[in-house]
C-alpha cells in the first residue's frame, strides 16, 4: 500500500520536504510509517518522543493500522504548550531532559509554577509482594542489580486518565504528565517522570504528590527486583479507588 506522510515545523525542516510518499506492507502501522519515515531521513529519530501522530486528520495511537492512500500528518510539538495532560507507558529509557520535555508541553505563560518529580531505581530492595516472602528472604542482605516492570496497558492509560481527573477536581489543575517506565530499568535510571502545571506553587506541589501516590496505589503496574541469581515481585493489592480528600489532604 502506498500513504502519504506530511511534515511539519521543524520535522519539515530538517527532511527538507513537506510531503513523503511512503510504501508499506499492506496492514502496517502508524509506528511501521514511522520507522520507514526515519529510514529515508535518520535525521527525524531523535524527535520520535516529541512526536504524535493524525491519520486522514484525526489523531491517531502509534499501534494503529494504516490502509491505502491514507494521509499520516507527524505532529511536532505545539507552539506555546498547553497540552492537558501527557499520561503514557514507555519501554524506551526516558531522555535526560524528560521534564524540561513535559513542562514545554504542557505549560502556558499563565502558568506560574511546574513541579517535577522522577522516581528512580534504587539498590536497596522494597517490600516484597504476598507470596514473595521466602523468595525475598533467600536474597536478604544482597544488592538489587536491577528493575524490571509489567503493565496491563490498556487498564493503565484507563486509571491514569482517572487519577488525572482527580487531580482537577481536587486542585484545579488541569496540566499533567504521568509517564512509566516498562521493561527492564538499570539502577539509577528513571522509571516514572510526574509533571504538574499551575498557576500556583500550592496546588502543583499538591497534584504532582497526589499523581505519584495514586499511580503507585492504583495502577497495574507490577515491578520484579532483580537479583544475581533471582528476583522478587515487590506490592501490595492494588487499591481500586481514589483515597478519600481528608487522606489525600493528610
Amino acid at each position: 500500500m502506498r500513504i502519504r506522510v506530511r511534515l511539519f515545523a521543524i520535522q519539515r525542516e530538517l527532511a527538507g520536504t513537506r510531503e513523503v510518499p511512503l510504501d508499506l506492507a499492506d496492514g502496517g502501522s502508524v509506528e511501521d510509517a514511522w520507522a520507514a519515515l526515519v529510514e529515508r531521513f535518520p535525521v527525524l529519530a531523535p524527535g520520535r518522543a516529541f512526536v504524535r501522530f493524525a491519520r486522514n486528520a484525526d489523531y491517531a495511537e502509534p499501534e494503529t493500522r494504516l490502509a491505502d492512500g491514507d494521509e499520516l500528518a507527524v505532529i511536532p510539538p505545539v507552539s506555546g504548550g498547553g497540552e492537558e495532560r501527557i499520561l503514557d507507558l514507555r519501554d524506551e529509557p526516558f531522555a535526560p531532559d524528560i521534564l524540561a520535555e513535559l513542562e514545554a508541553r504542557l505549560a502556558t505563560p499563565e502558568d506560574g509554577a511546574v513541579v517535577g518529580f522522577i522516581g528512580r531505581t534504587r539498590v536497596s530492595p522494597g517490600t516484597p509482594a504476598p507470596g514473595q516472602e521466602a523468595e525475598a528472604a533467600r536474597h536478604e542482605g544482597r544488592s538489587v542489580e536491577s528493575l524490571e516492570y509489567e503493565a496491563h496497558e490498556q487498564m493503565v492509560l484507563g486509571v491514569l486518565g482517572q487519577i488525572a481527573d482527580e487531580v482537577r477536581d481536587r486542585f484545579g489543575v488541569e496540566r499533567l504528565a504521568i509517564v512509566h517506565r516498562t521493561g527492564e530499568v538499570p539502577l539509577g535510571e528513571a522509571s516514572v517522570a510526574i509533571v504538574a502545571v499551575a498557576a500556583h506553587r500550592g496546588a502543583a506541589f499538591d497534584a504532582a504528590r497526589y499523581a505519584i501516590d495514586e499511580t503507585k496505589a492504583r495502577a497495574p503496574i507490577w515491578k520484579a527486583e532483580r537479583f544475581r541469581d533471582g528476583h522478587v515481585w515487590i506490592g501490595e493489592p492494588a487499591r481500586t479507588g481514589p483515597v478519600g480528600p481528608s487522606e489525600a489532604e493528610a
